[in-house]
């Protein structure tokens, strides 16, 4: 049914669909996107337009990765309802080929849709996130898109013991802005103190620029640039402040591993990337309840009802998926049952109606 001709015509029908969603799509997240900067951003000392536009742009696969298995719902939706309205579907269920079989192009088109998201959109977004980062530390911003907290890092070096905190952080945590440096004696009382406008960890060293020093008893000095000696690298660095959502997809597997050598949890990025593993087949599965609520004939007005059913259940979908995948980056259930599950049942569920409708 696939390689038919009617295969390719519904096959094609369904990528022609999720492509005119895409660009709607993209176009309404360049626009909010783009107002959301423009007013957060404008009083910032070397904002520009063209700077704010090259950001959107930079920010948009981010964002649009996570509107994909809406996407996947929404376009199989349109295309099943547009082909039912034109008795497409009555003329192919008439010549004897069962829902599962003109179904095919439909599960193929949005299984293609899901890996060119894992393969193509993911790392584009992570490097889009990067770059944004960049240029919104440029402007002078204190603010950032990767982390909702301040990042924390203790050193014991030589004897001193120095913890390391920052507003924001780049490139996986080797570059942090708006740095804090603190100094301790063996006894624990804070001897100097540095704030720098960033910190980019070396060979060796943290450089600092911009730095600010004071301590107890003289007056704070200004210094262009500092070099911290460290012992830390920048694997373990990255490890530790860099979050999974950011690592694109083909760098998962030896960050995990990095992850582990280090001894720290690998929770969140385990879940990371059985999630995108698994997202070709989330889309399968709002491609399924999609047909649940598209297939039954109405020549012109498919039932609201029904339909907005379909919203809600690829919407609770969603968020059960979302839900469980905190569940799993936060170690409380398994990061493979945490990525998987959800997919799985929807899928079961997804085809048991189907079955029930079409085969009684």
């Amino acid at each position: 049914m696939i390689l038919s001709t009617l295969g390719r015509y519904f096959f094609k029908r369904y990528i022609v669909t999720t492509f005119w969603f895409l660009i709607g799509i993209f176009a309404l997240i360049f626009i909010i996107d783009f107002s959301e900067l423009a007013s957060r951003m404008s009083a910032l000392p070397h904002y520009t337009v063209s700077g704010a536009l090259l950001m959107t742009t930079f920010r948009i696969p981010t964002i649009l990765q996570q509107t994909v298995p809406f996407v996947a719902l929404f376009s199989a939706m349109a295309a099943l309802i547009s082909l039912n309205r034109r008795y497409e579907l009555v003329v192919t269920r008439a010549a004897g080929i069962s829902v599962w079989q003109f179904l095919r192009p439909f599960v193929l088109g949005a299984f293609l849709v899901g890996v060119l998201a894992v393969v193509a959109l993911n790392p584009l977004a992570a490097w889009g996130t990067k770059r944004a980062e960049a240029l919104e530390a440029e402007w002078g911003s204190s603010r950032s898109a990767q982390s909702n907290s301040i990042p924390w890092l203790r050193q014991i070096y030589d004897g001193t013991d120095t913890i390391i905190g920052a507003r924001s952080v780049q490139n996986g945590g080797t570059e942090l802005i708006n740095v804090t440096v603190i100094h301790f004696d063996p006894q624990g009382t804070i001897i100097l103190r540095q704030d720098a406008k960033s910190a980019k960890l070396e060979d060796g060293y943290w450089l600092l620029k911009g730095v600010t020093e004071s301590g107890n008893g003289r007056l704070p000095r200004r210094l262009e640039t500092v070099q911290l000696r460290t012992n830390l690298k920048a694997d373990f660095v990255q490890e530790r402040l860099a979050k999974a959502d950011s690592i694109q997809f083909f760098d998962l597997p030896h960050k995990i591993d990095v992850a582990r050598s280090f001894g720290f949890s690998t929770d969140a990025m385990e879940t990371q990337l059985h999630s995108l593993l698994s997202l070709p087949l989330l889309l399968v599965a709002m491609t399924l309840i999609a047909a649940c609520v598209s297939l039954k004939f109405s020549r012109f007005n498919q039932s609201r009802s029904v339909i907005l059913g379909g919203i809600l259940s690829g919407f609770v979908l969603y968020v059960v998926t979302v839900l469980v995948k905190a569940f799993g980056s936060s170690g409380i259930v398994p990061p493979f049952v945490a990525a998987w599950l959800p997919v799985v049942v929807a899928m079961a569920l997804g085809s048991t109606i189907l079955l029930h409708q079409e085969d009684g």
